[in-house]
């Protein structure tokens, strides 16, 4: 009887050593789930040798499927940063909404500039302006910066090629089209309800910036002055700023829908036909993203020479490293679980439970979130975690428990997440209360707009 339960036993102590290792030691997330790996392998009735294969064959088939893609998300966010196109942006959307708007400007902003640039680069460098129409366009720093940092944050958890919603997808096995094109959907409420929440937390600290006594400037002069003070650095275009981001959304989205007519009935000739693949193939993830860096540096970065330009996006290729890395130890993770029988018998464990099959993934990534801090550590160990888990289960949609894990990591930001500091530091907030009002409650409040759209996305798929 005890040997049934071997591999359930495993995990837990695996899952117990995870969190305490990054919880309480110096060890790296990395490592701690290569060890958690080899833990559950070991205790959960599998070889040395068993246990090392499975570990090695997850790291490289997550990888295989999602690490070029990372790659190459992140060289195109570096172009995009250091281009000023996150900046026009922001200054163009602030324009067609018109005074008073700013706070939704500036989520649209983040909403849009988060899918390729990492969250906590966009927010620095985009805080300036914050800060500037806050000063001469006599608006709270609290509303604009919560609006900015919210809008940012939510298509960092739900949209690839954001690394951590990329890594979910592989380990899901979910097409990153799909989870792209779920994660923007799923995001517009969060943001409004961010957006919502900042405006009335203006209202409930309306003196937190006090207002000097200059005539408020409009907006375009508040923004000619940031730029000032960039040294006069010249902007591109609003077109050519959304066109490396705009392009692979819209190769991808086609080709999503080709995919769908397809299957209809008398449609399958779709496939075969020269439309069907040409966005085949230019709306695949990999060639769909590798257009996008191309276009970003000859449009974003006409001037640059080729060391320059190198330079650059070798930058890019810096930070995503160790997420990639990550990702790759939560497959192997994930594939000692499938390969141990853990995966199998929890299946059936909770096949019985009076709970949505879907909230599992939700549920261990809130959980981990809170425990450890970083959203993307909390994904992708909910994903290695649960993905063995409910691919077993009847019924449940993988893309929707793909997005449980993404934004079940959303909740309650706080001493042990970087964006929290970063947020609350930038705009100079030292007292803890507040600090909590300004980060943690509006993470939470996407949290739960976020969970009840999953179970809907699960319901309608």
């Amino acid at each position: 009887m005890m040997a049934m339960y071997t591999p359930i036993i495993g995990l837990a102590v695996a899952v117990f050593a995870l969190i305490f290792l990054v919880l309480r030691t110096r060890v790296h997330a990395l490592i701690a789930m290569l060890i958690a790996a080899s833990i559950a392998g070991i205790t959960g009735g599998m070889g040395a040798t068993q246990t090392v294969d499975a570990i090695t064959k997850g790291f490289g088939s997550t990888l295989g499927s999602i690490g070029i893609v990372i790659g190459l998300g992140v060289m195109m966010g570096r172009v995009l940063e250091v281009s000023g196109a996150a900046e026009q942006i922001a200054y163009s959307f602030i324009k067609w909404l018109g005074k008073r708007r700013e706070e939704w400007a500036l989520a649209i902003t983040g909403y849009i500039v988060s899918i390729p640039i990492f969250v906590d680069s966009a927010f620095v460098i985009l805080y300036p302006l914050v800060k500037a129409l806050a000063k001469k366009g006599k608006r709270n720093l609290l509303t604009l910066g919560v609006a900015l940092a919210g809008g940012l944050i939510l298509t960092h958890h739900a949209v690839p090629p954001t690394p951590g919603p990329l890594g979910v997808a592989g380990i899901f096995g979910v097409d990153i089209g799909a989870m792209m094109l779920a994660g923007l959907v799923l995001a517009i409420p969060c943001v409004i309800g961010i957006v919502l929440y900042a405006r009335w937390l203006g209202a409930r600290y309306p003196d937190f910036m006090p207002q000097e006594e200059e005539a408020p400037q409009d907006l375009r002069a508040a923004h000619q002055q940031y730029l000032a003070e960039k040294e006069g650095k010249a902007l591109p275009s609003l077109m050519l700023s959304l066109l490396p981001i705009l392009t692979p959304i819209g190769l991808i989205f086609v080709n999503a829908v080709n995919n769908m007519l397809a299957k209809r009935e008398g449609m399958g000739w779709l496939a075969e036909s020269l439309w069907g693949q040409s966005f085949a193939f230019l709306g695949s993830p990999m060639i769909a993203l590798a257009i996008s860096v191309l276009l970003a540096v000859y449009t974003l970065m006409p001037h640059a020479n080729k060391h320059d330009t190198l330079e650059r996006l070798e930058e890019g290729l810096q930070t995503a490293g160790i997420i990639l890395l990550v990702t790759g130890a939560g497959g192997a993770l994930g594939a000692v679980l499938r390969e141990s029988g853990a995966g199998t018998q929890l299946a059936e464990q909770v096949a019985g439970l009076p709970i949505s099959p879907v909230l599992i993934p939700f549920v261990i990534a809130t959980l981990v979130r809170v425990i450890q801090g970083s959203g993307t550590v909390a994904m992708i160990t909910a994903a290695s975690i649960s993905a063995p888990i409910v691919s077993l289960l009847p019924g449940v949609n993988m893309l929707a428990a793909a997005q449980a894990a993404t934004l079940g990591a959303l909740f309650f930001s706080y001493f042990n997440d970087s964006m929290f500091w970063v947020v609350n530091r930038m705009m100079g907030i030292k007292d803890v209360r507040q600090q909590m009002m300004v980060w943690s409650v509006p993470t939470t409040i996407a949290w739960a707009i976020s969970l009840c759209g999953v179970v809907l996305l699960d319901w309608l798929l």
